[in-house]
């Protein structure tokens, strides 16, 4: 399985983490210049994750909406939130349908969430095969304070779970 996203801070971000920790395929789109809050000059991210690709404009909409585009299903993530915290989460439902692709919304905070989603990507796997490629993508650090360590958690725990 290869897991995409846009770099940005939090739950982007603990994605790629992981994909990397794990030797797993991993890439997407990121804004013009590499950006991302944490990185808000170019080169910004590229040279920390160098298998990002770069958009030719600077609107990380955009970037959620060719990673969507890009991937087989879509994994979107948020905190006790939701999805109201941030624009681009939403977007990234939204585009998910668009593009005809099965999406699945979990929050993180709740007990059930990994049982959930597991069972979820499951089934995508069996649909798609070992060679998917999942879009991971949910609200920035700034939006959701913590949402970087409850989606890496979260994330560890359904690659963890036997399919």
């Amino acid at each position: 399985m290869k897991i995409i996203s846009g770099g940005q801070t939090g739950v982007d971000r603990a994605a790629l983490d992981l994909a990397i920790e794990r030797g797993m395929g991993w890439g997407g789109w990121c804004p013009k210049g590499g950006w991302a809050e944490d990185f808000p000059n170019a080169p910004g991210l590229l040279p920390q994750y160098p298998r990002l690709k770069e958009m030719p404009q600077s609107n990380p909409l955009q970037r959620t909406e060719w990673n969507v585009r890009d991937s087989d299903a879509a994994l979107i993530i948020t905190g006790g939130g939701g999805m109201s915290v941030s624009v681009g989460t939403g977007r990234a439902r939204q585009w998910a349908r668009q593009h005809g692709k099965p999406e699945l919304v979990v929050d993180a905070t709740d007990a059930k969430a990994s049982a959930h989603a597991s069972a979820w990507l499951a089934a995508q796997r069996k649909r798609f095969g070992s060679d998917m490629t999942l879009s991971i993508g949910g609200p920035r650090e700034s939006e959701a304070p913590g949402i970087y360590a409850l989606a890496r958690m979260l994330i560890g725990a359904i690659l963890d779970r036997p399919t």
